[in-house]
């Protein structure tokens, strides 16, 4: 891996290094080059079928995508050390990012919104969100070797951003659901393409609502290598 700026901590601690993003998200791959300058690094998406339970969650939904993102880490990790034991990734990013719907009843549990996966689900789910406030959570995992079992350390960040929905009329909602934009993103809609016309306002990081939260994240493995939580063998 490389970076564009010459006195980036972190990135001049992975110069060189193997890092790999694992993740299929072109919008993930555009903001570590774009706003963090790295280039490089790998892109080897998980394969990992995003099915635990959200029900399990209930009462700590913050922790949904920060276990999600954890296990797309380490299933690259452990394939590439079994692929190349000589040659094992040095750092792997994972992310996952969810929306997070406020309850209305009286038991306080907030619902989670993955990918819509139809249009039928995409228009539930803007109906459900249209006038809100909702809360887009990015969990975001690095796995790294270590000398210690299993042979790897896996540490965690998560960051939330609150997002104002507009009260749009049901047409501008049928009309962007027939579009077809929303099918494949976290709560069935995209700030930085035309999802934006959806969208009042919001509180927070703009790159954690595209999908990965670059401040929060770079100040986190700033933090794990002042701390020495991060070897300095990497």
């Amino acid at each position: 891996m490389d970076t564009a700026l010459k006195n980036d901590i972190v990135g001049n601690k992975l110069r060189g290094k193997r890092v790999v993003l694992a993740s299929a998200s072109a919008r993930r791959k555009e903001i570590l080059e774009d706003c963090l300058g790295w280039t490089g690094f790998e892109v080897i998406p998980s394969t990992f079928e995003e099915t635990l339970s959200h029900q399990d969650y209930a009462g700590r939904e913050i922790e949904y995508p920060v276990d999600t993102a954890a296990q797309k880490a380490i299933e690259v990790y452990e394939n590439e050390v079994t692929k190349d034991p000589e040659n094992p990734p040095d750092l792997v990013i994972s992310a996952d990012t969810i929306v997070l719907l406020p309850s209305e009843t009286t038991d306080n549990t907030a619902r989670i919104l993955e990918k819509p996966g139809s249009k039928v689900a995409n228009m539930d789910m803007l109906e459900d969100q249209n006038g809100k406030t909702v809360k887009v959570i990015t969990g975001v995992n690095v796995v790294f070797p270590s000398v210690h079992r299993p042979g790897y350390a896996v540490k965690s960040m998560a960051e939330t951003t609150s997002v104002i929905f507009a009260d749009c009329p049901p047409s501008l909602l049928a009309s962007y659901v027939e579009h077809g934009e929303g099918v494949d993103r976290a709560g069935g809609w995209a700030i930085q393409g035309l999802g934006s016309s959806l969208i009042r306002s919001i509180q927070g990081d703009f790159n954690n609502v595209k999908g990965f939260p670059a401040h929060a994240f770079y100040a986190f493995m700033q933090g794990l290598i002042e701390e020495e939580a991060f070897p300095g063998d990497c």
